[in-house]
């Protein structure tokens, strides 16, 4: 018997799909370009439609029939134990080949923004922690982890990570994002989709492009971002994750910029993202966002009209479940309202990852692991140190912290004893588990209560919730007030809870009108400041709250962003001195709850002056964050003023030494500062920065290697140029910590920038006695 060419493994893929597609009919074609919503039989036979998410009468075994392009969430739907998961979803891989003329497995994807979001699996600080570590090394480590246990159950594809851009932290998936700098966002992300890739799994990039500029922080809003700060801010980190990281797929974002949907937008996922910067992976939709176009947008009158433009735009995939892409498209193809060109490009794209994941061979089978460890000690320990290093000591101004070990410690707050308070809208028992409230939550989850008690064995510590997260009684106010006035210091924990759709104070669709702390919180700790008893503040967050009502009257404050599974053991180390804080502000703490409604990328125009009473002067600017032990940066080495070309690059080195008694990690970051531009541009902007872990008197020399392509921005005709003049190198602890400037002049012709331009600044850690040869452009 003769193997198809499709079938041959030594023929290039392209070879491989051109035979394919030719052997398809238009409803094979159609089959391969949506995915179903299923949920995994509880007895390891199967998988069944997710019927809420349907709303179809369509029949599983007739779906099937024609092939399949996806299975969604098989393992995120409801809770199931991975090993009976994984013989589910490998049981239906074979019914879906059996069924069809082609035997083609479908690509099964899952969510996994914080983790593998399925019961018993790691929940892992959300991305917003990752911001806080500024480590890239340790999110790839994680996102491997991720990768290897999708891959371990049969899954191919993970729906992150979030590259959206803060632009209003009121915006409840502000706890998705990685922060409020794009060059921060891109150099997390894009190792997080490294580790993802290396596992294996494709990493899909969300939300493209502009889902956090939406107006007034409100989810879906329309987004009126102008055309630079589109292209300086939202679209870099998505160009560094698919130029270094190498990501396989995209998902196109759910908003609409002037008007234009991005799903139905072909210069925004076909001429910016194939053409401009070469992708050559598949676009999917938001789920349900291809019939968004029709039911919320009104840009199409009928499911044919919605996929006619989202094909054309250049959406390959329609998820969670078939709406568009089925029998109304097929009938448009018929009908010639519909090219059928449009299908069979969708279709090569999908057949070619395929290919890639092995799924066109003959020999392929699904994974049946005899046994699943989805929360591994492996996986523990790298959740645990992120979570340590993620979190942020804002202020301990007379040295509070650590606590002392015999310490009476009256622990109060909404968010001290619940689990839920470490883990954010994506972790399986927040995401899914509080539907199933019957069911365990299936990992460990140490509350903050339980492990400062570990933490702190001879210390006597009492507890009064006070009040709920945003419920306005106040009648546990006096227990809690009683509770702190017999203690010698009082630790208020408070916060948010995580939730979907207006069930929480944080998580999609939770935005708030303002940043006060939610419901009666600010007036709790208030009455906590009254007893006269040191307070120190925990908050266990999705975004930052206004502070400036509190400052100088709080004898420490600690900032965690849903730490999670390990959070409470990482910050009651910070409260012992276990830990030593590490973590920096990958958002701004802002003063009032009113006076910053956006981010520190700030134009002259949006600081502080005085044709204006509102100051939007953060309370904590962007970068910082304290420690127990303290460093001395010296030896700068280089020009304080230079010259290079518009073309040239320039190495700034310093030495950062440990002072202290113990151990602890700086972190060292670089701004730039463009005194004169054609366009108006940001006072200062993140470009570089590095994480440097130091012993006590240990010191490292660390060396940056700024090209003159980081200078560059979109100037009045829409091209990315260097332009010729002074510019401003800092060197800081944060936005505002500068500790060391070089004024460069950059000489010669205005450049314009490509597709090869520069995206990082190079950077090398080496002993402080050793002078670095070579910089490295790994971060």
């Amino acid at each position: 018997m003769t193997t198809a060419p499709w079938r041959d493994p030594a023929l290039p893929a392209a070879a491989r799909v051109d035979d394919l597609l030719t052997r398809m009919t238009l409803e094979e074609k159609t089959a391969q370009l949506y995915g179903v919503w299923v949920g995994a039989a509880t007895d390891g036979a199967g998988v069944a439609p997710h019927q809420q998410a349907m709303d179809t009468d369509h029949d599983w075994d007739e779906l099937i029939a024609r092939g399949l392009g996806q299975l969604t969430r098989s393992f995120g739907t409801a809770p199931v134990d991975p090993a009976v998961g994984a013989r589910s979803l490998a049981a239906a891989q074979r019914r879906i080949m059996a069924a069809g003329r082609f035997g083609i497995p479908a690509v099964a994807h899952e969510e996994c923004l914080a983790g593998f979001t399925a019961w018993r699996a790691t929940a892992y600080p959300v991305p917003l922690a990752w911001g806080a570590s500024f480590d890239p090394d340790l999110v790839e480590e994680m996102a491997r982890r991720i990768g290897a246990d999708l891959r371990a159950v049969g899954v191919h594809q993970g729906l992150a990570p979030v590259l959206d851009v803060v632009r209003d932290p009121r915006w409840g998936r502000v706890e998705e994002t990685i922060g409020e700098d794009p060059y921060l966002v891109g150099t997390i992300g894009t190792a997080y989709v490294r580790g993802l890739e290396a596992a294996g799994i494709v990493a899909t990039l969300k939300h493209f492009a502009g889902y956090a500029s939406s107006a007034g922080a409100r989810n879906l809003a329309p987004v009126r971002a102008g055309t630079r700060e589109f292209a300086d801010v939202t679209l870099p980190p998505f160009e560094m994750a698919l130029r270094e990281g190498g990501a396989r797929s995209v998902m196109a974002a759910y908003t609409e910029t002037d008007g234009v949907p991005a799903s139905a937008d072909p210069h925004l996922l076909t001429g910016l993202l194939r053409e401009e910067w070469g992708f050559t992976g598949t676009v999917v939709a938001d789920y349900f966002g291809i019939d968004f176009l029709r039911t919320l947008h009104r840009v199409a009158g009928s499911p044919a009209e919605a996929a006619h433009l989202a094909l054309r735009a250049g959406i390959d995939v329609e998820l969670p479940t078939l709406k568009c892409y089925g029998e109304d498209l097929v009938e448009a193809v018929r009908r010639g309202t519909v090219p059928e060109a449009l299908v069979d490009r969708a279709a090569r794209r999908i057949l070619l990852q395929k290919c890639e994941l092995g799924l066109l061979d003959e020999d392929w089978q699904p994974a049946v692991p005899e046994s699943v460890d989805l929360d591994s000690p492996a996986n523990r320990a790298v959740a645990r140190r992120l979570a340590e290093e993620s979190v942020v000591l804002l202020s301990n101004p007379d040295g509070l912290l650590p606590l002392s070990p015999g310490l009476r410690i009256a622990v109060a707050g909404p968010r001290a004893a619940d689990a839920l308070a470490m883990l954010g809208c994506y972790s399986f028992p927040s995401h899914v588990g509080t539907q199933h409230p019957e069911v365990p939550t299936g990992i460990e989850i140490p509350t903050l209560l339980d492990a400062l008690r570990t933490e702190l064995p001879d210390a006597k510590v009492t507890f009064a919730e006070g009040c709920g997260v945003l419920e306005p009684d106040v009648s546990g106010f006096t227990e809690a007030v009683a509770r702190a006035a017999e203690a010698d210091v009082c630790v208020a924990v408070l916060g948010d809870r995580s939730g979907l759709f207006g069930r929480g104070t944080s998580g999609e669709g939770c935005d708030v009108a303002d940043l006060s702390l939610p419901g009666v919180q600010g007036e709790l700790l208030e009455a906590l400041l009254a007893t006269g008893v040191p307070v120190v503040l925990v908050l266990l967050t999705g975004r930052p709250y206004a502070l400036g009502r509190f400052h100088g009257r709080l004898g420490a404050t600690v900032q965690a962003f849903f730490p999670g599974e390990e959070g409470g053991a990482a910050v009651a180390g910070v409260l012992s001195g276990r830990v030593n804080p590490s973590g920096r502000l990958p958002v701004s703490v802002p003063r009032a709850p009113g006076g910053q409604p956006w981010t520190y990328l700030q134009p002259p125009l949006g600081l502080a002056g005085e044709v204006s009473s509102l100051d939007p002067t953060p309370l904590y600017p962007f970068g910082h964050g304290r420690s127990y032990t303290a460093f001395a940066w010296s030896d700068f080495a280089g020009e304080d003023v230079a010259v290079i070309g518009t073309d040239g690059s320039y190495d700034l080195s310093l030495t950062v030494r440990n002072t202290g008694d113990r151990e602890g990690a700086e972190v060292v970051q670089l701004y730039l500062h463009d005194p004169v531009a054609s366009v108006t541009r940001p006072d200062v902007r993140l470009i570089g920065y590095r994480r440097v872990d130091l012993a006590p008197g240990e010191a490292k020399r660390v060396t940056f290697r700024f090209h003159a392509d980081l200078s560059a921005f979109t100037d009045r005709t829409g091209a990315r140029v260097v332009e010729p003049g002074a510019v401003e190198l800092r060197l800081a602890a944060s936005t505002t910590d500068v500790r060391h400037t070089v004024r460069l002049t950059l000489t010669g012709p205005l450049r314009v920038l490509g597709a090869d331009r520069r995206l990082r600044c190079g950077t090398q850690v080496s002993p402080a006695d050793v002078s670095p040869a070579d910089v490295s452009q790994a971060e």
